[in-house]
């Protein structure tokens, strides 16, 4: 799939898989800034132009267990009609002591470019009987 990419600073980085059968694209910091609720906000430097019918879907790196960092709004949808500079937001985690944090040309997420269905819904009076059925959280017991 061919997707357009834009550049908003010279040192963005195009991201790229790190290794063959990797699902996930790395996404490096260019910049790092703090917002008013003191979580950490790191920019990519770019601008994705995804196509219709796909959005892209940004997770936590396995790096981030070496972290003192959650990821907010986790995992993060980029629509197809967003134009504007993809950021990944960071809370500090309740660790004690020195906070360990991704600086500026670290990877800091992982993006994967994924397709969607578009759903129509219709309304009923009944649904059809599952096994399940009503069983809500817990319910199988395990």
């Amino acid at each position: 799939m061919l997707v357009k990419i834009k550049k908003l600073v010279p040192e963005a980085v195009i991201p790229k898989y790190s290794k063959p059968g990797d699902a996930g694209l790395d996404l490096v910091a260019v910049s790092k800034s703090f917002d008013e609720f003191g979580n950490v906000v790191y920019g990519i430097g770019l601008a994705f132009e995804i196509p219709e019918g796909y959005y892209l879907d940004i997770r936590p790196r396995s790096s981030n267990t070496k972290m003192d960092l959650v990821m907010l709004n986790s995992p993060a949808t980029v629509d197809s009609g967003y134009r504007g500079e993809v950021t990944i937001k960071y809370r500090y985690s309740l660790g004690l002591g020195e906070k360990k944090i991704y600086e500026v040309g670290d990877r800091v997420a992982q993006g994967i470019i994924l397709a969607y269905p578009t759903i129509e819904f219709e309304e009923a009076e009944e649904l059809s009987e599952t096994e399940r059925g009503h069983g809500s959280y817990g319910h199988t017991g395990k």
